[in-house]
């Protein structure tokens, strides 16, 4: 038996594989070992394993958030081998599980296009980077929270036509103090700005929503996909964003000269098919 667990800051979910096929999930708390502290996350580990009800394990692999040392994931490592007897435990940052679901085992671009935005080489077995996130403020172009955050922008100026302009006023507090406090104060800035990103796409058929859409898109393409070498690699493409808006980007993508391949929606169903050797 192993365990599979792929976590970002909110969530953790926990597969059990068994062979070739999963065999259970759960979910538990999220894990980001660089915001979090140790004691917390260990808790969650403990939960997990308890949920999983195993003393004993081929195998135990965690993608998370914040994994970016050996001290990390030598502590990391320590604790799960003193909850179980486990053949191999592996712990690695969630943009080599993006990698390891979208390409397997094969060379390519990673493109993570959800709520933020990410890029990475993978040749394989490792992955390297020619462009940092920068996050919604810095960067994330073409990501949700970009999106977002370019539609507010525009519409506090009064750029926004109708119907737009309506229909976010009728779902959203649109008032400039809830706008403001929603991104500034909250405690979540990227994730309400995340929110607002569907409805704007859902107008894509009007001229300004299409040019605000596709704008968000080609700056991605521009300023960091082009940055690898999309001439010789394909891109693939993780995250609920990127794939629920695949039709668009992929023509995007191939009027700049590159290749999409593969989208999964989320990490861990490709991760699952990695470690069952289906890919």
């Amino acid at each position: 038996m192993k365990i599979l667990v792929e976590s970002g800051a909110t969530k953790s979910d926990w597969r059990i594989i068994e062979g070739d096929r999963q065999t259970g999930q759960f979910l538990c708390s999220g894990m980001n070992v660089s915001s979090m502290n140790m004691e917390t996350i260990t808790s969650t580990l403990s939960e997990g394993l308890s949920k999983a009800g195993c003393k004993t394990l081929e195998g135990f692999y965690l993608y998370a958030a914040g994994v970016v040392s050996d001290e990390i994931r030598r502590t990391l490592t320590d604790f799960v081998s003193g909850k179980v007897q486990v053949g191999e435990i592996e712990i690695q940052n969630d943009l080599l599980g993006a990698a390891r679901s979208v390409c397997g085992h094969g060379k390519g671009i990673v493109a993570i296009l959800g709520t933020g935005s990410n890029t990475c080489f993978y040749d394989g077995e490792t992955i390297s980077q020619k462009v940092m996130a920068g996050g919604f403020i810095l960067g994330d172009d073409g990501s949700g929270a970009v999106l977002g955050r370019m539609f507010l922008a525009d519409y506090l100026k009064g750029l926004v036509p109708e119907p737009l302009k309506s229909d976010f006023e009728s779902h959203f507090d649109s008032s400039y103090a809830g706008i403001v406090a929603n991104v500034y104060r909250s405690d979540s800035p990227s994730g309400y700005l995340g929110r607002i990103a569907p409805l704007v796409v859902s107008h894509y058929d009007e001229p300004y929503a299409k040019e605000l859409v596709d704008r968000n898109f080609r700056n991605f393409i521009e300023r960091s996909l082009l940055r690898y070498d999309t001439s010789l690699y394909p891109v693939g493409v993780v995250g609920g964003f990127g794939t629920a808006n695949k039709d668009k980007f992929s023509r995007l993508c191939e009027e700049a000269g590159i290749k999409v391949g593969r989208y999964v929606m989320a990490p861990v169903e490709g991760l699952v098919e990695y470690h069952c050797g289906r890919i």
